[in-house]
């Protein structure tokens, strides 16, 4: 497993080994041990332990996100695509950072196996840029209603430049309608 970092140090592409032959390939999705020694080596913290996984399936041009939760139930997220395509969009919510408001978008997809890591403080969305995408994500919490929050996709504050290649994103209420940065509450 190799962890690449972002314009946003915190947040962590991985890039898992795959050992591939005739008969097809293998490798290693997580590995705790493994991921908390890269990002020590790093200078990152090591997240709490995950406690839920969750599985989403989307259709071309559905559009999730910005999601994130609050304290006491926030959660820092590892997450891939397994089959289709996603462009994924982690955006710096703390206050205090001094890459507040700023994002970094990655492309995961089947062929690629990248995963990131998105620790809390963190609000996450991710595009489908092909029918039957198929999204796993790791927690480090559980998911809390009371402590959920969201920020418009489209914030012109923060600039997510999404590939929608002339697509009008395909959302869902909560997300059409949610807050901008500066409306939102936030870490």
């Amino acid at each position: 497993m190799k962890l690449i970092q972002t314009r946003i140090p915190e947040v962590v592409i991985l890039e898992p080994a795959v050992f591939g032959d005739d008969r097809g390939w293998f490798m290693e999705s997580f590995n705790q041990h493994r991921f908390a020694t890269e990002l020590t080596q790093l200078g990152l913290p090591v997240p709490r332990p995950f406690v839920q996984d969750n599985h989403s399936c989307s259709k071309r041009g559905v559009l999730r996100g910005l999601h994130y939760q609050l304290p006491p139930h926030a959660q820092g997220k590892l997450v891939r695509v397994v089959q289709g395509a996603a462009f994924d969009v982690a955006v710096d919510i703390r206050k205090d950072s001094p890459t507040f408001g700023r994002w970094v978008g990655v492309e995961l997809n089947a062929s690629n196996n990248r995963q990131l890591w998105i620790p809390e403080g963190f609000a996450h969305g991710f595009l489908a840029l092909s029918d039957d995408t198929h999204f796993l994500y790791k927690t480090t919490d559980v998911y809390a209603k009371d402590c959920e929050g969201a920020i418009v996709w489209n914030d012109p504050d923060i600039g997510i430049d999404w590939p929608l290649d002339g697509l009008v994103p395909n959302l869902a209420h909560k997300d059409a309608q949610a807050p901008s940065l500066k409306d939102a509450d936030l870490f």
